[in-house]
């Protein structure tokens, strides 16, 4: 039986979904930009290495795949599915990233309510789309934050997206919240 890989478009012109019914990741999510990050995940690693590919972003059974806007769609997309439908089979959805895990230990009340706001209000929405954030910092009502996946290079994350993540926030936690975005 053959592997079913389904595409979808994420705001993100540069972005695309690809859906299976196989985990990628079963633990936490991450993206590689780099094929050096990712030599333990061929699957990683092999889509990283197609032309005008710039990150990879695994997500339960979701990858997304971002290019520089210099390559094919079309093209590209058939070439991202071969590459799924071979190294999938044998992917291992536990593999382990070099992130530490976040120690949430010496977290104040403040941050621990804002981190239940963004995976209740804020984080569905951009996995739905392909993408997701964390949190860096959070000091003085300035919350830092880093885009992943499709919302690492949209245009929209750094404008709409951006302004309605502040607006909840402000809503929800404290009207003088701002939001930076580290790149």
């Amino acid at each position: 039986m053959s592997l079913r890989v389904i595409t979808q478009s994420t705001p993100n012109p540069n972005a695309l979904k690809f859906i299976t019914a196989k985990d990628v990741k079963k633990i936490g999510k991450v993206t590689f930009v780099h094929p050096a990050e990712c030599l333990h995940v061929p699957l990683a690693t092999n889509i990283l290495g197609l032309p005008n590919v710039t990150a990879v972003h695994l997500f339960e059974n979701v990858l997304t795949v971002t290019q520089d806007g210099h390559g094919d769609w079309p093209v590209l997309e058939s070439e991202i599915i071969e590459v799924i439908k071979t190294f999938l089979p044998s992917h291992d959805p536990e593999f382990i990233t070099a992130d530490a895990p976040v120690d949430q230990s010496n977290w104040s009340d403040d941050r621990r309510k804002l981190e239940e706001v963004i995976d209740r209000e804020i984080r569905p929405g951009l996995q739905a789309d392909g993408g997701d954030l964390v949190v860096l910092d959070f000091i003085d009502n300035i919350v830092t934050v880093k885009y992943e996946g499709a919302c690492g290079s949209c245009p929209s994350s750094r404008t709409g997206t951006l302004s309605g993540i502040e607006s909840i926030l402000r809503h929800e936690i404290n009207p003088h919240i701002q939001i930076v975005t580290l790149d």
